[in-house]
């Protein structure tokens, strides 16, 4: 079982939700992603490189190399650019991203640059609560428990890294963010059942929130499509699809449109087996209650 940092360790290679070793990243991947993040915003206000090098007032080069991923942005080019391409602060977030999420994998980092400005955001799992929907209680409880065993230090920068990518939720209220959570994820009551407690009222918070669907996959289900393991698909600002695959040492992510179809359609048929937004709700009530 993986317990994870969303992508943040000096140590090991974590990713998503679960944490793995694995060597081998890209250093300067993150840098090509920020450079797309970038051109997208661009094209998106409909500039020219030249045109939006003149408005934001660097060269016409310095502009090509960015979006190129050939060089790290000046310090204050990530706040004009998000302020001139009415970015949402998509650029600035991705821009913490250069200097802080040392130890990704290439795969994690494209899909976490990518979720920073999806339009939505599908989630199903059946081995953990996602790492967005987490406590810091429970989250805790899954690094404690992590194997091999983590110091306090990277315990803490862990739950930090956690913390502050839940702010994606508030942050971006023009995204829709879907989850599909296995009813036996708060049966386990992992970390005992205050913490299950804490877990089931902050996701019913959460789901009061007007971009945040949460729906729960019944305990007894006699069709299931979602056998296949914990999935996420997301779509960006144009319109593109991409998935998210996750193992116990390792993470996949999918681009291709084949592969893309079968993840849609397994996720719209989960959508239609699980719980209603309502059922859902009234069960996590009485699941809180029963405590």
């Amino acid at each position: 079982m993986t317990h994870g940092t969303d992508g943040i360790d000096s140590t090991y290679e974590t990713f998503g939700n679960g944490g793995a070793i694995r060597p081998g990243s890209e250093p300067h991947y993150n840098l090509k992603m920020f450079g797309e993040v970038v051109k997208t915003f661009r094209k998106r206000a409909r500039l020219t490189q030249e045109e939006f090098a003149t408005l934001v007032r660097y060269s016409l080069e310095t502009i090509a190399s960015i979006e190129q991923g050939r060089r790290l942005p000046p310090a204050d080019f990530p706040e004009r650019a998000d302020s001139l391409l009415d970015a949402f602060g998509v650029i600035l977030a991705a821009a913490k991203h250069l200097t802080r999420r040392k130890g990704l994998a290439s795969w994690f980092r494209q899909w976490a640059l990518l979720e920073l400005g999806a339009l939505s955001l599908y989630t199903y799992e059946c081995r953990l609560i996602p790492g967005l929907l987490q406590t810091p209680a429970y989250a805790r409880t899954l690094f404690t428990d992590q194997l091999p065993p983590l110091g306090d230090e990277q315990i803490e920068a862990q739950l930090t890294a956690r913390l502050e990518r839940q702010e994606l939720l508030r942050n971006r209220p023009n995204t829709a963010f879907t989850f599909i959570l296995e009813e036996h994820l708060f049966l386990r009551k992992l970390g005992g059942e205050e913490v299950t407690g804490e877990l089931i009222d902050h996701i019913l918070d959460l789901s009061e929130l007007r971009n945040v669907d949460i729906q729960i996959m019944p305990l007894v289900r006699h069709h299931h499509a979602g056998l296949g393991g914990p999935v996420q698909l997301l779509e960006t600002p144009d319109h593109q699809w991409f998935g998210y695959l996750e193992g116990q040492a390792h993470g996949q992510f999918v681009s291709d449109p084949k592969a893309i179809s079968v993840i849609q359609m397994r996720c719209a048929s989960m959508r239609s087996q699980a719980l209603s937004l309502d059922d859902s709700k009234s069960l996590m009530r009485r699941m809180r209650g029963a405590r």
